[in-house]
């Protein structure tokens, strides 16, 4: 009895537990939102910055975007591994044959055709080609017409970097398209690239500094610009709380100023509508340091595949005005800093010339042949970018000089002495001797550049001793060879006196700033009003802006940079002009790090090296000579810019020169007379 007592007893417990279920499945599914369909697809906002501002209605509510006109046909199914033919990049090679151009062509299509032929990416056979590049950036009417190896577009990247050129009527296929500014709806991701859209006027090389004057807010300065029409801006001041969408606001307190012919503006945040043709303010918002806050974009952000915008860019959604003005207003000027300070590398590095542009589209794709091997994310957004990382040398941060810091790393205690001997004479025993006696030499490299036979023997060192035969040109010495099997060089001529202590204590400061020249002797740059040109002296003065490598550490990774990344004119000109080619390496380094050289001190005996003397000119020895100036103005018109950085810093050791015994100074020989 008590036994069916109990079963119905737990009978009637089960029946209660499965009705109170049926009763709380609806209340849950009323509280619960159903989730989207797996690859269902999603509206706006596309939100990259999660933490600043949140979605406050589904993506299902967006409006629909406005008609577009048509686009050309390509084929949707076409992806990397379906229409790109990576076996073509034979050895990892990767070239790039530029279609000719068959009449008149306009000025972007020339500076394309300039920006890739004096790069390391050309080559003028098809057949050796990885990728085919046809720009259809005409001047006016149509396109063009297909060129003769088109093959279905494989293997071939369209360009156009103004839309409103001429009208596409080329079938792509399977080529992939270099685009200004694509929408969304035709952009296919990981295959084709998206690019800025340029002014007509964009400079071809070199290009505009950023123009931020103030990384943190200044108090005068506005919060707010808007991006109008004809390339305005519509500016308010700090304490404004307008509204500045049209038809969502019911206040408007505060001045305004409306600058119409204004190309760049001075305000923190520079808010930048979802129309395309508004693309053009987010570049001139890049070069002003003014936060670019799109509102809801309906294109393509420029080489969205591997820069990481989130560092540099708000995306906001349009219908929220209240929530992002106060968000604005309530970001930390920590955050302020860090985007500012991002949107002006990323003008320098990527954006401010078309041949940057060009180039890092040619980077994308090369990374996507390396697959597995391509550069990590903080190679492209970070100091000095990708365009000067090249996947070559390595993809690895911590085998370049630039990454450390960041890294918490430092270079390895060792370096490597590559001694050039150039010209006919005795070889520099006593030099070998110095610098193999340094604690931190791991080998010596003799690079013998000369007519005459190297000598049989060499003196024993502690370090092994190697003997290369160069190709009698100067810029042999800045070759990567695989025989330097350390990160720092010790860059030295056979004329060369340096002691042991002064080798040793720059390899210290060089390790503390792996990224920079550490060299004994300097040489200082001018602009000369008189001669409308740059000149340089080695007048003893208290600024200075190149360091000699006939004495000076640096990594290797520049003698990489020195011979794959520098035009073919460049290092000619280094090889005709052998002081030139001094001036071509602090060039090179002041370009990639926007740094001065670092000086450490020599003894009285070393003599102060000077620009040579044309014969039959005389003057004052703080005036360069005509040979000189033609040097430095050359490669300042190859590099498009002037990069060299004057200093006033020298480093001593401690208790240098102090009235102290010498029995308490580690580096005891750097004050001998």
């Amino acid at each position: 009895m008590q036994s069916w007592r109990r079963k119905s007893l737990w009978l009637a417990l089960l029946a209660s537990w499965l009705l109170g279920l049926l009763g709380i499945f609806p209340l849950l599914r009323l509280a619960v939102p159903t989730r989207p369909r797996a690859g269902a697809p999603q509206g706006w906002p596309r939100w990259l910055d999660v933490e600043l501002l949140q979605s406050f209605s589904p993506p299902g509510e967006l409006p629909e975007d406005a008609p577009q006109p048509p686009q050309v046909s390509r084929s949707g199914s076409c992806n990397w591994g379906a229409c790109f033919d990576t076996s073509k990049c034979r050895d990892g090679s990767f070239k790039v044959f530029v279609y000719p151009a068959s009449g008149p062509i306009s000025e972007t299509q020339h500076q394309i055709l300039a920006s890739i032929e004096g790069s390391r990416y050309h080559t003028s056979s098809p057949s050796e080609a990885c990728l085919h590049l046809f720009s259809l950036d005409a001047s006016a009417g149509e396109c063009g017409l297909v060129p003769p190896k088109w093959n279905g577009g494989k293997n071939h990247l369209v360009v156009r970097l103004h839309p409103a050129s001429c009208s596409w009527t080329v079938q792509l296929g399977q080529a992939m398209v270099a685009e200004a500014s694509p929408t969304m709806d035709t952009f296919r991701p990981g295959f084709d690239v998206a690019l800025p859209l340029l002014p007509e006027a964009h400079p071809f090389r070199g290009g505009a500094p950023g123009r931020l004057q103030w990384h943190s807010p200044h108090p005068g300065m506005a919060l707010l610009a808007l991006a109008e029409e004809r390339s305005g801006w519509h500016i308010l001041g700090t304490n404004s709380s307008v509204c500045l969408w049209e038809g969502h606001c019911e206040q408007d307190h505060g001045p305004e100023q409306t600058h119409p012919g204004a190309m760049l503006p001075n305000a923190t945040f520079c808010l930048i509508p979802s129309r395309r043709g508004d693309a053009l303010h987010f570049l001139q918002a890049l070069q002003a340091g003014c936060i670019p806050v799109l509102l809801s974009p309906r294109w393509e952000l420029p080489f969205s595949e591997v820069i990481d915008w989130t560092k540099a860019v708000i995306v906001a959604d349009e219908r929220l005005p209240l929530q992002v003005l106060a968000a604005l207003q309530e970001m930390p000027p920590a955050r302020v800093l860090a985007l500012r300070q991002q949107t002006q590398f990323l003008w320098d590095t990527y954006f401010s010339s078309v041949e940057k542009v060009i180039h890092t589209a040619l980077e994308i794709i090369q990374d996507r042949i390396l697959g597995v091997s391509a550069r990590p994310s903080l190679l492209w957004n970070s100091p000095p970018g990708a365009l000067l990382a090249l996947p070559t040398f390595s993809t690895n941060p911590l085998d370049f000089p630039f990454y450390h810091l960041q890294l918490g790393s430092r270079p390895a205690g060792r370096f490597s002495a590559l001694i050039w001997v150039g010209a006919p004479g005795q070889p520099p025993l006593k030099l070998i001797q110095a610098v193999a006696d340094s604690q931190h030499c791991a080998q010596i490299l003799v690079l013998w550049s000369n007519d005459k036979s190297p000598p049989p023997r060499w003196p024993e060192t502690a370090v092994p001793l190697i003997v290369i035969e160069g190709h009698r040109k100067v810029s042999d010495r800045f070759f990567p060879y695989s025989a330097i099997s350390t990160d720092a060089i010790l860059s030295l001529d056979a004329h060369s006196s340096l002691s042991t202590s002064e080798v040793d204590f720059a390899f210290v400061v060089w390790r503390s700033f792996p990224e920079r020249m550490v060299g004994f002797r300097t040489w200082s740059h001018f602009w000369d009003e008189a001669q409308g040109g740059w000149g340089y002296t080695a007048e003893r003065v208290n600024e200075f802006s190149m360091a000699l490598t006939s004495a000076a550490f640096y990594h290797r990774y520049y003698h990489t940079l020195f011979t794959h990344s520098l035009p073919k004119a460049l290092r000619g000109l280094a090889d005709d002009a052998p002081t030139c080619v001094d001036v071509l390496m602090n060039f090179l380094v002041a370009a990639v790090t926007k740094l001065p050289p670092i000086k450490v001190p020599y003894g009285k005996r070393h003599q102060e090296a000077r620009p040579p003397e044309v014969p039959g000119v005389r003057g004052p020895m703080s005036a360069p000579q005509p040979a000189s100036r033609g040097c430095i103005n050359q490669m300042a018109a190859g590099f498009g810019h002037m990069p060299l950085v004057s200093s006033r810093l020298r480093l001593d050791p401690v208790l240098f020169k102090d009235p102290v015994s010498v029995l308490r100074k580690k580096y005891r020989s750097l004050e001998k007379p």
